[in-house]
């Protein structure tokens, strides 16, 4: 663990990123992208050289693989034809993270989720893992590109939700996720068995990264 500055102990709430942060979706998220680019007759990258697609935007991602924006729309539609069907559950929970949530709610603190993926696929992730349940509610973007970007969706989760930023913490794996916290004055947890590095976690402005999902107990509760 690094780098511990001004986390609220015990904070109100806690809101978590879904990719790479409650679970590792790489397999569905890269063979879902691979599936997209060859049915457009693109040559399609190496799962393994496709890990930074984990945690933007579906359709930044595919901008940036196909460099027109008619086929980014068109590789979000392959996309999601099968990642709807089987992509999504092509994924598994982090080990600790069950564990992590109901020590958090013994605590007192109330959880959220907050990912860029639309929320009728985060729901259904989280249901067939049953962990939807810690949740006192789960927020995501819509199919038409509506909250994808954190800083857009973290303003919606706070004032829906009618949260306290200096009461809140959000816990994620990428530079979205602390930016966008920070955009509404919350502080982030960055964790390091996702898909950002320790460099682009600290200089988004990370408050602390942890190695596993126990150490976020011991920073936040008393």
């Amino acid at each position: 663990m690094t780098h511990d500055h001004g986390l609220p102990r015990p904070p109100a709430a806690v809101i978590f990123d879904l990719d790479g942060t409650l679970t590792d979706p790489k397999p569905g998220i890269t063979g879902c992208v691979r599936h997209a680019l060859l049915q457009m007759g693109i040559a399609a990258p190496d799962a393994d050289d496709l890990d930074w697609v984990i945690g933007p935007p579906l359709r930044q991602s595919f901008l940036a693989l196909t460099g027109s924006e008619a086929m980014a729309d068109e590789g979000v539609r392959f996309y999601r034809e099968r990642y709807g069907a089987t992509g999504l559950f092509e994924n598994e929970v982090i080990p600790g993270i069950p564990a992590l949530l109901t020590g958090l709610r013994a605590g007192g603190i109330t959880l959220f989720v907050a990912t860029s993926k639309p929320r009728d696929y985060a729901r259904r992730i989280l249901d067939h893992f049953g962990l939807a349940r810690a949740f006192r509610a789960i927020h995501g973007s819509e199919f038409d590109g509506t909250n994808a970007d954190k800083r857009d969706l973290l303003r919606h989760v706070v004032r829906a939700e009618g949260l306290e930023a200096a009461a809140s913490v959000m816990i994620g794996d990428r530079e979205h996720d602390v930016i966008g916290a920070d955009v509404v004055g919350i502080r982030t947890i960055g964790v390091r068995w996702g898909y950002g590095s320790d460099r682009e976690l600290l200089d988004a402005g990370a408050a602390a990264l942890v190695d596993e999902p126990g150490e976020i107990a011991g920073l936040l509760l008393r």
